[in-house]
C-alpha cells in the first residue's frame, strides 16, 4: 500500500498495517526476564478505572493453581528463558487460596517474586500472615509486595477504590513494615500533578510511616500513566522507533510475558501482555514455546502505557 492509496480500515484494526497505511511496529522477545501469572479476576473492591475490570463478581480469569505454576516454571527452565522474577497479579493475589503455594514453589527455584496487591482484608487473613512471614524469614530478600496506593493523599486513592480504602491499605503496610516484608508502591498519574509533586508527597507519607519505600525510586514508587481509552493516541510505526529514539527491547512484551485461566478453559493461556487480557490478538498459545513468537502493537495501550509512557509492571 502506497501513500496515495488510503486504506479501508480505522485505527487499530488491522495487525500489520495503521489506519495511514504504514507499517505496523512488532516487538520481539529477546530478552524475557519477567513471567507474569493472573491468579484470578476476583478482587475484595471494585475500582473505578481497573484496566481488568477486576471485581467481587469478575471471574473471566480463573483461580491458577499451584500445579499449573509449576507446569511453567518447569517449561522455563525446559526453553532456558533468563527468566529472574516471577510476578503475580489479579484480581487481587491473595484471594486465591493457592497463592501462597505459588509464591514458594517460585522462591525454591531462586526467583525473585513480586506480588501485587491492595494489601487489603485478604492479605490480613490469618493464613495469609503466616505464609508470608514463613517465606520472607525462608527467602530473605527475595519477596516484593507492590501495594496499590494510587495517591498519597487518601481523597484521590478513594475516589479509584471507594471510601475507607486508604486506612485498609495503609493497616496493611504497616503490618507489612512490622513483619519485615519488602514493599513498593504503584501510584497513578491521573490527577494534575508533576512527577515530582507526586513522589514530594509519597516521600512525606513514607518518612511519616517509618515504610522503607524510596519515592524517588522509580523503580520503589511506580507511577502508571492512567489509561483512558477514550483519550486519543498515535499508532506505532516501524518508524517511531527511530523518530521516538526508542529500543523495542525497552518495551514490556519484550521481556515479558503473562499465564492466564480462562472460565471454561482445560487450560491456561500464555499472554503478550498483562494489560491486555481479554483481546484475543494477544493470546499467544498454551505454552511458553508458542509465545516466544514477535507481538504486533495493535492496542492503544501498546502506545500510550508502553511506547509512550516508558511504563513497566515489571520491577
Amino acid at each position: 500500500m502506497n501513500d496515495q492509496t488510503p486504506p479501508n480500515f480505522g485505527k487499530f484494526q488491522h495487525p500489520d498495517l495503521t489506519a495511514k497505511g504504514e507499517q505496523r511496529a512488532e516487538v520481539a522477545l529477546t530478552n524475557p526476564k519477567t513471567l507474569w501469572f493472573n491468579t484470578g479476576t476476583l478482587c475484595n473492591i471494585t475500582c473505578v478505572n481497573c484496566y481488568i475490570e477486576s471485581s467481587p463478581d469478575n471471574d473471566r480469569l480463573v483461580y491458577m493453581t499451584t500445579a499449573e505454576v509449576e507446569d511453567y516454571l518447569d517449561q522455563l527452565e525446559d526453553r532456558r528463558w533468563p527468566v529472574t522474577e516471577i510476578g503475580f497479579t489479579g484480581g487481587e493475589p491473595f484471594m486465591n487460596r493457592d497463592i501462597i503455594g505459588m509464591i514458594e514453589a517460585s522462591l525454591s527455584r531462586g526467583y525473585d517474586v513480586l506480588v501485587l496487591t491492595n494489601a487489603m482484608r485478604p492479605m490480613m487473613r490469618p493464613t495469609m500472615q503466616r505464609g508470608l512471614e514463613r517465606l520472607n524469614a525462608a527467602y530473605p530478600g527475595k519477596l516484593t509486595l507492590r501495594i496499590s496506593l494510587d495517591h498519597h493523599d487518601p481523597r484521590f486513592h478513594e475516589e479509584e477504590r471507594g471510601p475507607g480504602s486508604y486506612n485498609k491499605t495503609l493497616e496493611g503496610m504497616r503490618w507489612l513494615r512490622d513483619a519485615g516484608v519488602r514493599m513498593t508502591v504503584a501510584g497513578r498519574t491521573r490527577w494534575s500533578e508533576t512527577d515530582a509533586m507526586s513522589r514530594a508527597g509519597y516521600a512525606t507519607l513514607f518518612a511519616r510511616e517509618g515504610f522503607e519505600i524510596d519515592a524517588n525510586d522509580p523503580g520503589a514508587t511506580v507511577l502508571f500513566p492512567e489509561m483512558d481509552m477514550s483519550v486519543e493516541v498515535p499508532e506505532i510505526t516501524t518508524a517511531c522507533w527511530g523518530i521516538l529514539n526508542k529500543d523495542p527491547a525497552e518495551v514490556m512484551c519484550s521481556s515479558s510475558r503473562m499465564v492466564v485461566k480462562r472460565k471454561g478453559a482445560q487450560r491456561p493461556a500464555v499472554l503478550a501482555c498483562t494489560l491486555l487480557a481479554y483481546d484475543a490478538e494477544f493470546e499467544l498459545g498454551e505454552t511458553l514455546a508458542e509465545a516466544e513468537r514477535p507481538v504486533k502493537l495493535n492496542h492503544p495501550h501498546c502506545a500510550k502505557f508502553c511506547v509512550l509512557g516508558g511504563a513497566s509492571c515489571s520491577a
